[in-house]
């Protein structure tokens, strides 16, 4: 494939890599100093975007690529209140859209783990439930979109707890997100359930950033040729 690169940083740069070592070529870099590149004239020979930008322009980012008919797989997170105009223009334009908040495969994992666990926990409420995500200082959004993930498949199978917040809160029913944010840590996310009598706790640390791109350079292989709307659950199959 002839890939588009939206959003450079180092996630961007590390995705080009292993993009050229499966055999792709990168047609077109996107990132703050050229937005006005994104256009129909250097889309024309691109066969599909891969973005990760911010959450103030990955909306932006998409629409331009819609308009071109390329498909976009995209790993950007802050942005999901927009995301039902993306389901439409998939539902009724036949657009390809293919996102995830973590493209880690140990973390698509960690989710389904996490799901299975809270399910197991939903009804036991002698255990208080906590969610810590650690990410480096560069990161832009907080809590992060895996983080966010976790707390909402808690919520979907928690008796004691009703919506998530980022901020240190008294009120029971919610289910604090604890971020931290440190140089160059590409990503720690914690979920602990803790009684009086023990603790258990699920973890997931990813120890580079070639997870990542791994996967979003496999989720563009996956989206390649397909129409609709798609997710990690659907590349590995879960």
């Amino acid at each position: 494939m002839n890939i588009a690169i939206i959003g450079y940083g180092k996630m961007g740069k590390e995705i080009a890599l292993i993009a050229k070592k499966r055999n792709h070529t990168i047609g077109l870099i996107i990132d703050k100093n050229n937005p006005e590149d994104l256009n129909s004239e250097n889309l024309k020979n691109i066969d599909l975007a891969i973005e990760f930008s911010t959450p103030g322009t990955a909306l932006t980012n998409y629409f331009s690529c819609f308009a071109s008919n390329i498909p976009v797989v995209s790993g950007t997170t802050g942005w999901l209140s927009d995301f039902d105009q993306i389901e439409q223009k998939c539902l009724t334009e036949s657009k390809s859209f293919f996102y995830a908040s973590n493209f880690s495969l140990g973390v698509n994992l960690f989710f389904k783990l996490n799901e299975f666990l809270a399910q197991l926990m939903g009804g036991h409420k002698n255990y208080s439930i906590n969610l810590q995500e650690i990410h480096h200082t560069e990161k832009l959004d907080s809590p992060s979109g895996t983080a966010i993930s976790l707390a909402n498949q808690i919520l979907e199978n928690s008796d004691t707890k009703t919506k998530w917040t980022n901020s240190n809160s008294t009120n029971v029913t919610d289910l604090i997100i604890e971020s931290v944010r440190k140089p160059e840590v590409p990503g720690t996310h914690h979920v602990s359930y803790e009684s009086g009598e023990d603790l258990l706790q699920l973890t997931h640390v990813a120890k580079s950033r070639q997870g990542f791109a791994l996967g979003a350079v496999l989720a563009a292989e996956y989206l390649h040729g397909k129409v609709g709307l798609f997710n990690m659950n659907d590349l590995l199959k879960l």
